[in-house]
């Protein structure tokens, strides 16, 4: 039962988080606070502070604990998590009952228990779920940088609270957006995207930590929303070491069956 539940945790992130366009080393680390907003920053700023603040490591390894829930039934499992920066995600359940590898030109993953596997390029999500996808996208919904590229078209930007929020001054039908930013590391503190044709909706919350020089998330709380219900993922970082030599595991067992995400 736990194997169909991660099998369908790497689906659901999947479906919202790429759709939509996962640290603690042998020093103790701090959750950051948010400092106090400048009412003066220009929005150019803003949104260039973002991106001189983004992912400063190669690689980082350590485990995730997720606790998932879809509104009847709630989950929660701790993972081994990998990942190259720009290059490879991977995820292993514990004793490899399911794992998942992601580069920019392959999703894939697999369950043991049920002996079927994924396999597909972004061309065939992109289809799928009717929007471009690429693994940069998912990168940053589990790294705190925003999920599309916000150099690509205008913005207006307003204090909400002790954040900059950011919103589009091109308006589209298909595709709704709003970005919070906090003030001292410029990091993304919430971002949501809606795609009001297809009632779905996203979600994602971010607390940060130091280690080191790098800020990175301590959690990030996913709220996944389609006419069909509700997803809520929590992502919680543990023990995680930057800029380690790592490997990534990973090959199909023969026999299994390939699956289509549904």
């Amino acid at each position: 039962m736990i194997n169909k539940w991660i099998t369908k945790s790497i689906k659901v992130i999947l479906w919202f988080s790429i759709g939509f366009l996962v640290l603690v080393s042998c020093k103790a680390t701090k959750d950051i606070s948010s400092g106090e907003v400048d009412r003066s920053l220009s929005t150019k700023r803003i949104i260039d502070n973002h991106y001189k603040n983004g992912l400063n490591f190669n690689t980082l390894n350590g485990r995730i604990k997720i606790d998932y829930s879809d509104g009847s039934n709630s989950q929660g499992v701790t993972v081994s998590f990998r990942m190259k920066k720009d290059e490879v995600i991977w995820i292993s359940a514990p004793l490899g009952m399911v794992k998942a590898h992601i580069t920019p030109d392959e999703v894939s993953f697999y369950n043991k228990l049920e002996g079927e596997y994924f396999e597909g390029d972004y061309g065939y999500l992109s289809q799928f779920l009717g929007i471009d996808l690429d693994f940069q996208k998912l990168q940053n919904v589990l790294m705190g940088q925003a999920i599309i590229d916000l150099r690509e078209q205008k913005y207006f930007s307003e204090i909400n609270g002790n954040n900059y929020e950011l919103t589009p001054k091109k308006l589209a039908a298909t595709l709704k957006s709003l970005f919070l930013v906090e003030p001292q590391h410029f990091k993304i503190s919430e971002q949501q995207l809606t795609q009001p044709l297809e009632r779905r909706h996203l979600q994602v919350n971010y607390n940060y930590q130091q280690l080191d020089q790098a800020i990175i998330p301590s959690k990030v709380s996913i709220l996944a929303v389609e006419k069909e219900g509700q997803n809520d993922i929590d992502l919680e970082f543990r023990g995680m070491e930057l800029d380690k030599n790592l490997n990534f595991p990973y090959k199909i067992p023969k026999g299994y069956k390939k699956i289509a995400l549904e």
